[in-house]
């Protein structure tokens, strides 16, 4: 599925912590400064239109602290063997982490080191 996006989602090797969801460090798949797509090894309860607190934890080679975002879920997508969630981002971050993070995966994009989500 191809969505002409406003602003770009970036692949990464993060992992993400959701507020009120049972399991803790599932894959965060791409962000932007917008939204987001996390992983989840099995359908998770997550319904449309839902908000959230979401603890990101960035791979450690971007030299970025944890940081924290409220999102919204917007559509869930159910895989052979996980499942997708797309999350807007409905609070301004607070602080710099997220910018730093997101700049910091602009920046790998920008040198060709792909990183590779789930296939439907």
């Amino acid at each position: 599925m191809k969505e002409k996006r406003e602003n770009t989602r970036f692949q990464t090797l993060a992992k993400v912590k959701i507020m009120g969801i049972r399991k803790s460090d599932y894959p965060l798949v791409d962000l932007s400064v917008t939204g987001c797509r996390v992983e989840f090894p099995v359908e998770e309860e997550i319904m449309p239109n839902n908000k959230f607190k979401m603890r990101i934890v960035p791979e450690s080679a971007s030299k970025v602290a944890p940081f924290n975002i409220t999102v919204e879920s917007k559509w869930v997508r159910v895989c052979v063997n996980a499942c997708e969630t797309g999350f807007s981002i409905v609070e301004p971050p607070k602080g710099k982490q997220f910018q730093r993070y997101v700049d910091y995966i602009s920046w790998r994009y920008s040198q060709g080191k792909s990183m590779i989500g789930i296939e439907c």
